[in-house]
């Protein structure tokens, strides 16, 4: 017969178990806005956002892979950039709409409909999207980042 301390115990395994589960459930989900080869932000250099403030095409040549996603880019100088530092160049919510991600969709992007926001790229789905999203740039930023990880779960692999 168990005791109240080794009741106790267990119930706490099982509900930090429980925990881990549901906290960790979308972390092994992935989704990302690529081709059939795994070419995100469709072969655009995603360094030439931020340096020429224009989508500028990549050449295979110049390719890095990070978080599951191939990147090309126009230079090997844009190359270095971003392998020194990924995180700060990739495109935001797995290159989807941002606007459609602050609605709960994983939507398509044009690519000349970016912008660049707190030091962020973000795609979006076209131009009339992304004035709609700009009625309200910050409070929409927010509401895509609270959002993306119910889009996550919800349509990632």
């Amino acid at each position: 017969m168990l005791n109240t301390h080794m009741k106790i115990n267990i119930l706490l395994l099982l509900l930090l178990g429980l925990f881990c589960n549901l906290t960790t459930s979308h972390a092994d989900k992935v989704l990302v806005n690529v081709d059939k080869n795994g070419v995100g932000i469709q072969g655009y250099d995603p360094v030439a956002f931020f340096t020429e403030k224009k989508p500028v095409m990549g050449d295979p040549q110049f390719s890095s892979k990070y978080n599951n996603v191939i990147y090309h880019f126009a230079s090997a100088a844009n190359k270095a950039l971003f392998d020194a530092k990924p995180a700060s160049y990739e495109p935001q919510f797995g290159g989807f709409c941002a606007y459609g991600v602050s609605r709960g969709n994983a939507a398509p992007i044009e690519i000349d409909a970016f912008q660049i926001v707190n030091g962020r790229l973000l795609m979006q789905y076209d131009k009339d999207v992304r004035d709609r999203f700009n009625k309200d740039t910050q409070g929409n930023l927010k509401l895509a980042d609270q959002t993306w990880p119910k889009v996550l779960e919800e349509n990632g692999k």
